[in-house]
């Protein structure tokens, strides 16, 4: 019998971010329900995860076809509230352009592009529901903060703005691919990536019923390599220095399946990959459903959190919390 999974975790504010303990036995259980629904193989993600430090490899190059073993469910996060998806303010989902592999410029009636550090973000679906079967055809909806740790159509002075957000559909390999930046790390949180699984192009243009909402992990090598060498990621060298991926209230109860791969150099590019395993949306799912996140924080004193007016209207889910 599957086991119950657990509901998605529900941000705190930054200010609260900080200083959370985990006890080690309450990592593991939590995430005993997800393990089960896919064989765990041996790769260098689970190897970097048991260690609970990111690495950058040194090279690396897209698989031709999707693993024939099943990797670990993706869990299921909250979206936070800066979703762009219709649950809590503007949705882009409904732009027939959102559909685009480069996101770092704004599109439909928005121009802007964002500034950072270049990376590819490739990402393989595997749906458990098939026995880790390639996702083809799913449809991967994608965003994440700018270079300084502000979201598109929420942010300070990006309202109108939409860059770094795209949706993209798994080919026959089951995999997305997205020309983008490489995401700052703002206060009180671990530096991340925000997607959404839909089972096809059609259900995600709707805007509504996504089969799993997640989030994905930064190796902190990496994130410290390109904080270093561009100067725009001043503020996240910072802030990066006042948190853990332990300590972090999503990945802070275990990041097996969610800690990316990271190559190549700020010079040259990044690449970040990750192999999703995709539950049945009955597993996924949970009361409140994936849109929660409650309205956006307000700038910590001297901190580069998010910022911005809250989107009209009440938060969806009835959610209370800030973070995301």
């Amino acid at each position: 019998m599957r086991n119950r999974p657990e509901p998605p975790r529900t941000e705190l504010p930054h200010e609260h971010d900080l200083g959370l303990a985990h006890d080690m036995s309450v990592m593991l259980s939590r995430r005993r329900a997800l393990w089960i629904m896919g064989a765990v193989g041996t790769t260098s993600v689970a190897a970097a995860c048991s260690s609970g430090t990111g690495t950058t490899a040194g090279s690396s190059a897209p698989a031709a076809a999707a693993s024939t073993t099943a990797v670990a469910a993706a869990p299921q996060e909250t979206a936070g509230p800066y979703p762009g998806d219709g649950s809590n303010g503007p949705n882009v989902l409904v732009e027939s352009v959102v559909v685009r592999s480069d996101i770092t410029g704004s599109f439909g009636s928005y121009t802007g592009t964002a500034e950072g550090v270049p990376v590819t973000i490739r990402l393989t679906l595997q749906d458990l529901a098939r026995d880790g079967a390639a996702g083809k055809g799913m449809a991967l909806y994608l965003w994440h903060c700018d270079r300084d740790g502000e979201y598109s159509l929420y942010g300070r002075n990006i309202t109108e703005q939409n860059y770094l957000r795209g949706v993209q559909v798994a080919d026959d390999a089951g995999q997305v691919s997205f020309t983008s930046i490489f995401p700052a790390c703002y206060s009180g949180r671990w530096p991340h990536i925000h997607f959404e699984v839909y089972e096809s192009l059609e259900t995600a243009v709707a805007g509504e019923n996504a089969r799993l909402t997640s989030q994905i992990a930064l190796p902190q090598e990496a994130c410290e390599q390109v904080y270093d060498a561009d100067a725009g990621y001043a503020r996240s060298v910072t802030n990066l220095a006042e948190v853990t991926l332990p300590g972090d209230n999503v990945f802070g109860d275990g990041w097996d399946a969610e800690l990316a791969t990271v190559a190549g150099d700020p010079k040259r590019g990044m690449e970040i990959s990750l192999t999703i395993g995709v539950a049945e949306k009955s597993a996924n799912r949970a009361e409140g459903g994936p849109g929660q996140g409650g309205s956006p924080p307000e700038r910590p004193a001297g901190g580069t959190g998010p910022g911005g007016a809250p989107p009209a209207g009440p938060p969806p889910g009835g959610g209370t919390s800030a973070g995301n």
